[in-house]
């Protein structure tokens, strides 16, 4: 929770709005504001308009790939500091890896989720602890 009581910014990026709507009956309540968005560009305009305190990100979307999404955050020094973790269906280890050691993302999800996972992955991270 922020100092002002004010909920918790999370921006989802996902090019599925059922999974978007998942994310947002998962974390709703007064701790967190889910704010969805619509494959990666979209993603970008929400987060630098936003600047949120987390970002979910899908991999796979048609309009660009969430690794193209991560990349440009990184590259914008007010966007650069913002915590991600990967939400995929990409379950590969070798994904895995190279989203965690490479990108130096904050954690990967894998779809299906349970709740208790995703709940637990976002307050890992917002605490500031990295898989």
């Amino acid at each position: 929770m922020s100092d002002q009581g004010n909920p918790i910014t999370i921006v989802c990026i996902e090019d599925e709005p059922t999974m978007i709507d998942l994310v947002k009956l998962i974390l709703a309540g007064p701790k967190y504001e889910v704010v969805g968005a619509m494959g990666g560009q979209e993603g970008i305009r929400k987060v630098e308009e936003l600047k949120p305190s987390l970002v979910l990100l899908d991999l796979m979307m048609p309009d660009m790939s969430g690794w193209d999404v991560y990349q440009q955050m990184k590259a914008i020094p007010e966007l650069e500091h913002i915590p991600v973790v990967v939400v995929t269906a990409k379950a590969g280890n070798i994904d895995k890896v190279l989203g965690l050691h490479v990108a130096k993302v904050q954690a990967y999800i894998t779809k299906p989720f349970s709740p208790s996972e995703l709940t637990a992955v976002v307050e890992r991270v917002l605490a500031g602890e990295v898989d």
